[in-house]
């Protein structure tokens, strides 16, 4: 194998999994450790800087950080389900923790620099490219058909997930910075918007249409069915304050989670989910799944809807196959949610405008890294772009946008992407000492408490889960490994001595002959099975030997480091944000910069 390109960013950047996972890049185990310390409000504004939405994604993000957890992978003799770091419920931690001088620590918008940028729709993609480019000096309005901003995430989460007051404050962040929301001022014409001068415009308008379902007796039971995300905006807005006393929910993902709990809060006596796919392939998040069937609603999987069931145009049940079984069954029910899915709709854009689309998806042609359209200046993200994600994809999207319209309208080509900003910094302050913690808590995942359940099951609007305490954060933070630590090798310091490979708790370390990868993995001192992680190869040793470290289950214990009697290996903090809109994503800039520091 060649010696691993540490210089590159992606490499180091790889193996902090949660930081890799995650859509918008979050330093995660930085703001972890900043919670640690008691320091709130730094952790809050490094995910402010990186998500947007602390407050509001510390309680309904998807978590693609979790999943990918190194704690998951390596704890395997501490408990009979290895459980990640909670992340997720970390991140509201510094949200509800932080002070009142939090607010005086948002940047300042430059002056204004004379473009105008219009955003369609105020939903967590525009809201980014908004908070992007105005602290950038661009004049930002958002339109949204709404009163206030927030698009989906204030129509479709519901309260006992997510506060108002939450989404109030993270939104009011954002139009503080000067950002003007014309609302209730829903875009019925593209080519009108687009001669009103604006030099570019963002299209965040999300997924805004729910898949209805084709079924015998659908239109003659057509008053007690409804489209689920529709049904959850109507609750949102206090239009619907009760439910049927018996409500199937169809779907899987985690919009039917959230219809089915909020149905139980609006009093049906019982809700039932049925899905036609398996428990498992459901795409609900599995802790969506686990927190309905805690209420006591049962999810009926594999069950093939057939038919709607009515009496004299009254929906009475539904008829479904039990595809396992291979028999028909009929569930009574006085109403029924469907959330089925969700489609793209963009009626306002008018076809010949210069804005292409594909014909068989409906959705605009982009360019997969710009976000461009075929018309230069407008822009798409969030799910108007590519269909239905979750809040943390829109954030990225919005990122992304933004850089594109601030090259845009700076004359840079859109092609190159801004590189991160990166940094390597030794931990070392002593020959066994440290900056940072490494004495890892054995301790399983914290349970976030929620509230009392004849409470929470009585009220739409109160709120189930009550977040850690400053005593359950603390202990929950010292479960992360640090990965983003990194076990930084010198070939040219290493005396082959086999002291960091006796020391290393997960026999991780391997000095050997090199080779092709398959035949090195499997030669390894335990062998490396996780081909989607990188091995650590280092330049031929004095023996003409390499040093193999398997990156997938190094624990970034610092013991090779402290064993090493020649300081070859060190513990040195990897940090890398990536580039916003503004000065450091230009080109011309950037060369302006580097010859005022060459002069």
């Amino acid at each position: 194998m060649q010696a691993s390109d540490t210089a590159n960013p992606a490499y180091f950047h790889k193996v902090v999994d949660c930081q890799w996972a995650c859509p918008a890049h979050t330093p995660v185990p930085e703001y972890i450790r900043l919670i640690a310390q008691g320091r709130y409000d730094d952790a809050y504004m490094v995910n402010w800087v990186s998500n947007v939405f602390p407050g509001i994604l510390g309680r309904t993000c998807d978590r693609p950080c979790e999943p990918a957890c190194r704690r998951g992978r390596v704890e395997e003799k501490n408990a009979a389900k290895p459980e990640a770091v909670a992340i997720c419920r970390l991140k509201r931690v510094a949200a509800d923790h932080k002070s009142e001088e939090l607010r005086a620590r948002l940047p300042q918008p430059l002056a204004r620099n004379g473009k105008r940028v219009a955003c369609i729709g105020a939903g967590p993609a525009s809201l980014t490219v908004a908070r992007d480019l105005a602290t950038q000096g661009y004049a930002v309005t958002l339109f949204d058909g709404e009163a206030k901003a927030g698009g989906f995430i204030r129509t479709q989460i519901p309260r006992f997930r997510l506060p108002e007051s939450v989404i109030d404050e993270e939104c009011g962040y954002i139009l503080g910075l000067g950002v003007e929301l014309r609302a209730g001022q829903r875009i019925a014409s593209m080519r009108a918007l687009l001669a009103e001068d604006y030099d570019a415009v963002f299209v965040g308008c999300g997924a805004p249409r729910g898949r209805d379902l084709a079924l015998p007796g659908r239109q003659e039971a057509a008053a007690q069915i409804r489209i689920g995300i529709e049904w959850l905006a109507s609750v949102s807005f206090g239009h619907v304050t009760s439910v049927a006393p018996r409500v199937i929910v169809l779907g899987g993902g985690n919009t039917a989670m959230d219809c089915c709990r909020s149905a139980r809060r609006l009093g049906a006596q019982s809700v039932t989910v049925a899905v036609r796919s398996g428990y498992a392939q459901m795409k609900a998040s599995p802790w969506e799944k686990e927190d309905a069937e805690h209420e006591g609603i049962p999810i009926l999987d594999f069950h093939q809807p057939l038919a709607f069931v009515h009496e004299g145009g009254r929906l009475v049940g539904m008829r479904f196959k039990r595809v396992q079984q291979g028999d028909e069954i009929e569930i009574p029910c006085d109403e029924v949610l469907l959330a089925v899915g969700q489609e793209n709709a963009f009626p306002w854009i008018e076809r010949d405008c210069g804005i292409d689309f594909d014909a068989e998806t409906g959705l605009p042609r982009l360019d997969a890294a710009s976000f461009q359209s075929s018309l230069p200046r407008v822009f798409f993200g969030g799910d108007a772009a590519f269909g239905p994600k979750n809040i943390i994809t829109a954030v990225a999207h919005g990122h992304e946008a933004a850089v594109s319209i601030d090259r845009y309208l700076h004359g840079e080509p859109l092609a190159k992407r801004p590189p991160p900003h990166v940094n390597l910094l030794s931990q070392k302050m002593g020959i066994h000492e440290w900056s940072y913690d490494n004495d890892i808590s054995n301790a399983l995942r914290s349970k976030v408490p929620w509230a009392a359940a004849e409470a929470a099951l009585a009220s739409i609007k109160v709120e189930v889960e009550l977040g850690f305490d400053a005593a359950t954060a603390f202990k929950e933070a010292q479960r992360c490994l640090n990965c983003d630590v990194q076990t930084v090798f010198a070939p040219k310091l290493c005396i082959e001595c086999d002291a960091c490979a006796d020391i290393c708790p997960m026999d991780c370390i391997s000095f050997t002959d090199n080779g092709a990868e398959d035949d090195l993995r499997g030669r390894l001192r335990a062998p490396a099975l996780n081909a989607a992680q990188d091995l650590y190869v280092s330049t031929p040793l004095k023996t003409a030997r390499v040093m193999v470290k398997d990156e997938d289950v190094c624990l970034h214990c610092g013991l090779c480091a402290e064993r090493c009697p020649t300081g070859a290996w060190d513990m040195q903090k990897f940090l890398l944000l990536t580039t916003k809109a503004g000065p450091a994503c230009r080109d011309h800039e950037t060369r302006k910069a580097v010859a005022g520091a060459a002069t």
